[in-house]
């Protein structure tokens, strides 16, 4: 008895077999800049609260493709994390 290659098998039916985690959607949906928008908190090192929404739990700065900050501020807000991190307040 052969087994059947699976590699080489056909994906037929399956409705699922489409369906991938890192696939892109067919419509372009972008998020607005939170820091654009009126009323918008300043961005600066003394503002602790609102630095440790962009920074992972290890230090780390989170990119702009995930939390959907625009590219100026997203360069500002580098600029700031790292200020308050040689300050020591983060």
């Amino acid at each position: 008895m052969k087994r059947k290659n699976k590699k080489f098998q056909k994906k037929g039916s399956n409705s699922l077999s489409k369906l991938s985690l890192f696939q892109k959607t067919d419509s372009k949906f972008s998020k607005k800049c939170p820091l654009s928008k009126k009323n918008a908190p300043i961005i600066d090192y003394k503002n602790l609260s609102l630095l440790k929404n962009y920074i992972t739990d290890n230090g780390k700065i989170l990119s702009s493709k995930i939390t959907s900050v625009s590219f100026n501020k997203q360069k500002k807000l580098t600029k700031e994390i790292k200020k308050a991190k040689i300050l020591g307040l983060l």
